[in-house]
């Protein structure tokens, strides 16, 4: 053999491992199930796990892949799109709302909650937070804490408040534990909650009517799907009728809303993030305790509050991590 030839079949040999470790390099594929839009890569909540998986080295389209499914309200769809996410042979689902979490859940494939799960001891997602079991673990926040502290907000606005109406959607399990959490923490203080569950659009119509017949002294929604895809009504039944409003997350607010307070999602799916990543190099999710958000946001609109002839305390607004004006 020329010495040429025999060089050659050395150094193809050599590059066969190589060839041969980039065909068989793995590639983990995430699922994200909501019952609202599909979430992206590129833009809100997506944005945040996105980069946060990109910062511990997986990165779309080399080591990671992304199969996303949305229910746009449409929630008879969840557990179909759960099944496709099956399908696809997804390593774990990151999952927004409760529903979508259940639905994962029963798949048997890992999932972690990233937001708006409820209490996921309570609606039997996990075991305990410290010990989940099962397939289900993630972030998940304190209702009883979160009401209360929503409570003490309004009243600061508002220190006659003495009757609240608070809405949810009555057919997702962990909204309606947390109105109870907030139902319970208003009684406790004295507060008179007047109770408008919905579970479709139109019965936004009848809450509405309810609360004309017999006037509360504020609002507070609580955030899913149905709630936030009506947010707009809300906000200008809230603004139509001159009451004080209360929501869980800042986009609310940003759409004309009063106030919120809620986890910061900058967190909540960072930590959701890193979680995965625990997953991937083979955790088991009954092992990977629940965590709770350890930062909060507090948002105020200003412009909201003259429109309804309110105004903010200098202390209420001292205490608001954002103020738009």
């Amino acid at each position: 053999m020329r010495r040429r030839e025999l060089i050659t079949l050395m150094g193809g040999a050599a590059a066969w491992p190589l060839a041969a470790l980039a065909q068989t390099a793995k590639v983990y594929r995430v699922g994200t199930l909501t019952p609202g839009p599909p979430i992206v890569a590129k833009a809100g909540p997506g944005a945040i796990l996105f980069d946060g998986l990109a910062k511990r080295g997986y990165v779309l389209g080399q080591n990671l892949a992304l199969e996303s499914r949305g229910a746009a309200g449409q929630m008879d769809l969840v557990p179909r799109m759960m099944q496709e996410l099956k399908a696809a042979k997804v390593d774990v689902v990151v999952t927004i709302s409760y529903p979508a979490a259940a639905e994962a859940k029963a798949s048997g494939i890992a999932t972690v909650l990233a937001s708006g799960s409820g209490d996921p001891v309570k609606t039997g997602l996990v075991e305990s937070l410290a010990r989940p079991g099962g397939n289900v673990t993630g972030v998940a926040d304190d209702a009883s804490m979160l009401s209360t502290k929503r409570l003490s907000l309004l009243t600061a606005l508002s220190p006659k408040l003495r009757r609240i109406a608070m809405l949810w959607n009555t057919d997702d399990l962990g909204m309606s534990l947390r109105y109870q959490a907030s139902a319970q923490a208003a009684e406790s203080v004295g507060i008179t909650v007047q109770p408008l569950g919905v579970r479709e659009p139109d019965d936004f119509n009848a809450a509405f009517a309810t609360m004309t017949r017999d006037p509360p002294d504020a609002i507070l929604m609580v955030s899913d799907s149905l709630t936030l895809l009506n947010r707009k009504r809300v906000i200008d039944y809230a603004a139509e009728h001159r009451l004080p409003a209360i929501y869980e997350a800042a986009t609310i607010v940003r759409d004309g809303g009063l106030m919120s307070y809620g986890a910061d999602p900058q967190e909540s799916f960072d930590r959701a993030a890193a979680i995965v990543d625990h997953i991937f190099k083979g955790a088991k999710p009954a092992d990977l305790p629940v965590e709770q958000p350890t930062r909060y946001q507090f948002v105020i609109n200003l412009k909201t509050a003259k429109s309804i002839g309110l105004e903010i305390p200098p202390t209420l607004a001292a205490l608001a991590d954002e103020v738009i004006e």
